[in-house]
């Protein structure tokens, strides 16, 4: 996959998908970011051509959501900075991963279709060359891994 392949926002149908699940449970949502090298901000953007990197543009965004994600009752409960793929295909390499917590799946929608969080948001897609964004069930493992 290259950068230009990279997947950066929902298809039509993985969003209804997530809609289609319940909206009232805890939610934990796995995301693991490629950056670009240098932020790829539209040509109406005040940040274009400014030379910020996709590492700059990625905290810009972080930075801006963070009210309105705590607002709505989220945050951040894991990170870590991928080192090496032990498992997996070589290419797949990641220079972000983290969880987020939302209270409901009803809180994420409501932050990703908030006006302020939608202007917000260019931040991230100057920033991402390809993203997984995973929705998880939050389970407490009894013995050993998993369930």
């Amino acid at each position: 996959m290259t950068m230009t392949e990279g997947s950066v926002d929902p298809t039509r149908e993985q969003f209804n998908a997530f809609k289609a699940l319940p909206r009232d449970t805890p939610i934990h949502m796995l995301n693991l970011i490629r950056l670009k090298p240098l932020a790829d901000y539209s040509e109406d953007h005040p940040k274009h051509g400014k030379g910020m990197t996709g590492l700059d543009a990625y905290r810009a965004y972080g930075a801006e959501t963070a009210e309105i994600f705590s607002r709505l009752g989220a945050r951040q409960v894991w990170a870590g900075q991928p080192e090496s793929v032990v498992t997996g295909p070589a290419d797949e390499q990641w220079d972000l991963a983290f969880i987020a917590e939302y209270p409901n799946a009803g809180a994420f929608l409501a932050m990703v279709t908030d006006p302020q969080y939608r202007d917000i948001v260019k931040h991230r897609t100057a920033a991402v060359a390809d993203s997984r964004l995973i929705r998880l069930a939050p389970i407490s493992p009894e013995n050993g891994f998993g369930e």
